[in-house]
């Protein structure tokens, strides 16, 4: 039973010793990339963060909540995160698009993060809630922001009058298939490729590409 504070005849709920949210969404993370939305079960995220479903259920009213605080945690935390990285920085565009890509493979593309959008690309037409919320708070935040670093260029002068928006689309389509291919054809094909070797001829075409004459 959860403990209790009683103070001027109100009570308040204290977080019980085994109560853990930044375990239950870590083990969510692993669970959903595995299995997808569909298959991933909330007894069995429970047991892989070693909590009891009840426990889970005290701060997850049900799955899609638990998904919504994983994206929260592991990919908009990171876009705000990021966003402030680019307002604050002080070299050329050029070299903030390599930033952009290196803090990109580092904080996402290498890690089990990059999941997630195979799910969402995979499982969005059986579950368009999940993709409205991933559209709304992912993805075009994530398209903002790199339409920024465009934009930062070509007000500085070191980039060609071009669309920013598309231009980002442009930026992110490399990052897309990256987590495609790792979550997807790598595991179960010998076809391998080389994800910062990729990461490097993409952002070295662009650079050139935007570069004003």
């Amino acid at each position: 039973m959860n403990d209790l504070l009683v103070g001027k005849g109100a009570r308040r709920w204290v977080r019980r010793k085994d109560a853990r949210p930044e375990e239950i969404t870590a083990a969510a993370l692993e669970l959903f990339v595995e299995r997808g939305f569909a298959n991933a079960r909330l007894e069995d995220v429970a047991a892989r963060a070693g909590i009891s479903k009840g426990t889970l259920y005290l701060y997850f009213a049900n799955k899609e909540e638990l998904f919504k605080a994983v994206v929260r945690e592991v990919l908009v935390a990171r876009l705000v995160e990021f966003r402030g990285q680019i307002d604050r920085f002080q070299g050329t565009s050029a070299e903030l698009l390599r930033l952009v890509f290196k803090t990109w493979w580092e904080r996402i593309g290498s890690t089990r993060i990059a999941g997630i959008p195979k799910l969402i690309l995979s499982e969005a037409r059986n579950f368009p809630e999940i993709a409205r919320f991933y559209v709304e708070e992912v993805v075009r935040p994530g398209r903002e922001t790199l339409a920024a670093v465009v934009r930062r260029g070509i007000d500085r002068g070191e980039f060609r009058a071009v669309d920013a928006y598309a231009t980002a689309d442009v930026l992110a389509a490399p990052m897309l298939m990256i987590s495609m291919w790792r979550s997807s054809l790598e595991p179960c094909c010998d076809e391998r490729i080389d994800p910062q070797a990729l990461i490097a001829a993409h952002v070295e075409l662009l650079a050139r590409g935007l570069a004003k004459d």
